[in-house]
């Protein structure tokens, strides 16, 4: 029965992606708010359906920490849940995202119409320029940043080095960056179509300035703050960590 709820729901996923996507794109010529508007409403129905169809339940902790001007937020990324679950409850955002997204068709004519930044990572320094100059004028809009400081979704328990965009982006335009970490890796594996039932907490960290730093400085705290937090959190970072203490003390 998991099997079949999985399923169901990876085929709500696909077809309610088309849907909003479309209505995205079509309204591009309208105001921001109209856009994310409908993105929000995609996002919240994905929420839903995860909790209706494969028993995933969510909970936002830390929402005190939200900022009410513009931020730059730096987020774990393990699943698809977390790319959903920002649109539905942080407030009106874009990403920094791989531009080859932007080539989908439907999705990637509705993605291009929420003012992204699209970027070529092989550019090295020309995609950080470009996170720096179009980061600016988002955050001058009031449209907060969200950034998946490690560039790709990564196994639980494993991290690799942050890009130095997101805290160099905070540090030019005097914003704070708000770390997030969630265990949605415990339920949803990084690449499959089973989703295990479960409480998903999604949780927000207190606002980390950049000031007086260099951005990989900020990004040891920030990495330092979300690191953790998935090890109070989920249970397969515990798990890992337990089997690494366990080789260590065998060595």
């Amino acid at each position: 029965m998991i099997w079949i709820r999985s399923l169901v729901f990876q085929f709500y996923f696909y077809a309610s992606v088309a849907i909003a996507a479309t209505a995205v794109a079509i309204c591009a010529p309208l105001p921001y708010r109209v856009q994310f508007w409908i993105a929000r409403r995609w996002g919240r129905s994905m929420l839903w359906a995860g909790r209706l169809l494969c028993g995933l339940d969510f909970v936002l902790e830390g929402a005190e920490n939200i900022p009410r001007g513009p931020c730059v937020f730096m987020i774990k990324h393990t699943t698809v849940f977390e790319v959903y679950a920002q649109l539905a409850w942080l407030p009106p955002q874009s990403w920094v995202l791989k531009r080859e997204l932007l080539w989908i068709p439907i999705f990637g004519w509705g993605l291009a119409a929420m003012k992204p930044i699209a970027i070529n990572r092989n550019s090295g320094r020309g995609a950080v320029a470009q996170v720096l100059e179009q980061g600016k004028a988002r955050l001058a809009q009031g449209i907060c940043l969200s950034v998946f400081p490690e560039g790709t979704r990564v196994g639980l328990g494993d991290t690799k080095r942050y890009g130095v965009s997101g805290a160099a982006l905070a540090l030019e335009a005097g914003v704070d960056i708000v770390p997030i970490a969630h265990n949605a890796g415990d339920f949803w594996p990084r690449r499959g179509v089973l989703k295990r039932p479960g409480l998903i907490r999604f949780c927000v960290g207190p606002p980390i300035s950049a000031a007086g730093r260099r951005p990989k400085e900020t990004n040891l705290l920030v990495q330092h703050w979300v690191e953790s937090k998935m090890g109070e959190i989920s249970r397969g970072y515990q798990k890992l960590a337990a089997e690494r203490e366990a080789a260590d003390s065998g060595q």
